[in-house]
């Protein structure tokens, strides 16, 4: 290897962001920290308990101090630093809902300093989104709602708060994913609005998170013909240069979203789209959700190698990419260091990992805060419930961007404040004719996520309340079809979220080690 190619490839090792399998960095991923390799991503898969993820972070850093360790923790519906049970804070909606900026930003806050105490210096959150299209399959909660406004207010609200607490914010999905009905997870998600919507709706919060010194935007998978025709935005100089550099003023990190993810993918190859990314001006490549192996990451720094030395892809723009990842990982450390001299911030960094097994006491009250309670003044049901409940979930089809693994519900945390509570779970393929069976003369709760999204479920509650019309219906989701005498809207379908769901029911309320 020549000392040309071997710089080229210590700089394309630089750009990417990959994951990997295992609850230890696997040898490959400390061989390439020593050859360049700027950041890796972790995924539920490799997180146990905060110990082990301590442990594995100073692994980390021992081949590499400055090594930027990301994460794709949005708090909410989608956790992987609590996902094996779920986030003990509540999501953006909640906090939306709740539309209390200094509530919102002690939240995020509480996740920066638990994540930099276990040595995550990057999360790929919030999500800015604005969630205008309340038949998004994929954003949703995760959304801070459909008014640009409220979400620019949290916006700035999360990304100074997770930033105090010591870890660099990422924006996302730009230029925005909420007006749309395809998950790009899948395929490419077409925005039809016009520039003067663009700016008035999906871009405020951008300028909102730039405007607060957010360090990353991760781009959004998006084909938005109004900005540019032909390529998605991950793909597109005119809206990577021309609008977030240019125009809105972005000086930090653009990463994307995961390249191998079916709408930029499927249509270049994942070399091919991470090239055209970095061309574009992307200077950084998430991968590592699916491929996550040393023969993927190798194949991507070969081919952003290879473009270079064919002249599609400048050396310059290659080189300008690696010296902003450098710029955010001296970020990440001067934080890091900060964390160390602080002694009114909680845990500090380099000092004992944060226990495992309690939730986040001020997710939990701001997820209690959140609840809504709706009545329809017919002759209906007084809560608390009077009784042993019975409880129904129904479960929608799996969102891929939340962990399959994540639970959710009510019926587990309604049991532990109220015993002998029953509960049982049906998808559209085994949902019975009668879903009040098991319920005789007990309270009947109806859970549902998402209900105005799924004729099957909606059928299923409408037959459960013509039998029931005392049940109370819950609803995890985006509450936009309100049904029943009573209706408990969360704003999402984390741990916090049931809990407080429960609380109400229950009537019982006991937070110590929750």
């Amino acid at each position: 290897m020549s000392e040309r190619s071997g710089n080229l490839a210590a700089l394309a090792a630089a750009v990417l962001q990959p994951g990997f399998v295992g609850t230890v960095p696997p040898a490959w991923v400390c061989r390439w920290l020593g050859d360049g390799l700027g950041a890796v991503v972790l995924f539920s898969r490799n997180v146990v308990d905060p110990e082990q993820v301590c442990a594995l972070t100073a692994a980390l850093r021992a081949e590499r101090p400055d090594v930027i360790v990301a994460i794709d923790e949005e708090a909410g519906d989608v956790t992987r630093i609590e996902s094996g049970r779920g986030s003990s804070r509540p999501g953006n909606l909640a906090l939306g809902a709740v539309d209390d900026p200094a509530l919102t930003e002690e939240v995020a806050r509480d996740l920066g300093v638990e994540l930099a105490a276990v040595g995550i210096t990057l999360n790929y959150a919030p999500d800015v989104d604005v969630n205008s299209n309340p038949d998004n399959p994929v954003i949703g909660v995760r959304s801070f709602g459909a008014e640009p406004s409220l979400v620019s207010r949290h916006t700035t609200a999360w990304v100074r708060g997770l930033q105090a607490g010591g870890v660099a914010a990422c924006a996302k999905h730009f230029p925005g994913h909420g007006d749309t009905r395809v998950d790009s997870h899948h395929d490419l998600p077409r925005i039809t609005a016009d520039r003067a919507r663009l700016h008035a709706v999906e871009l405020a919060p951008f300028r909102a998170a730039v405007a607060a010194g957010v360090q990353a935007v991760m781009t959004g998978h998006l084909l938005v013909p109004a900005l540019d025709p032909e390529l998605p935005a991950t793909l597109s100089g005119r809206i990577l240069g021309g609008l977030l550099r240019e125009e809105m003023g972005f000086n930090g990190v653009v990463v994307t979203d995961a390249v191998e993810m079916r709408a930029v993918a499927g249509r270049y190859g994942l070399a091919g789209a991470a090239v055209r990314a970095l061309a574009a001006g992307a200077d950084a490549i998430c991968v590592g959700g699916e491929h996550a192996d040393e023969e993927t990451a190798r194949h991507l720094r070969d081919a952003v190698v290879d473009a270079v030395v064919a002249g599609e892809l400048p050396e310059e723009r290659l080189t300008e990419a690696a010296k902003r990842v450098g710029q955010l990982a001296a970020w990440t450390v001067a934080a890091r260091a900060d964390r160390r001299t602080s002694t009114a911030a909680g845990p500090t960094v380099g000092g004992p990992c944060p226990a495992g097994g309690v939730g986040s006491a001020v997710g939990l009250a701001a997820a209690r805060r959140a609840i809504k309670v709706t009545t329809n003044g017919a002759a209906g049901t007084a809560l608390p419930l009077v009784g042993v409940p019975h409880v129904v979930e129904f479960q929608p089809p799996h969102n891929i961007a939340i962990g399959a693994e994540t639970p959710w519900g009510v019926a587990e945390p309604l049991t532990s404040l109220v015993a002998g509570t029953t509960g049982v779970r049906y998808a559209e393929a085994t949902a019975p004719g009668d879903p009040t069976a098991g319920a005789a003369g007990r309270p009947l709760v109806l859970v549902v996520r998402d209900l105005h999204r799924h004729g099957w479920m909606r059928d299923a509650v409408d037959r459960a309340l013509a039998t029931r019309p005392d049940a109370v219906v819950v609803e995890l989701g985006v509450p936009a079809l309100v049904t029943g005498a009573v209706h408990i809207a969360t704003h999402g379908a984390t741990r916090a979220a049931g809990r407080a769901a429960a609380e109400v029911l229950s009537g019982v309320t006991v937070t110590p080690g929750w």
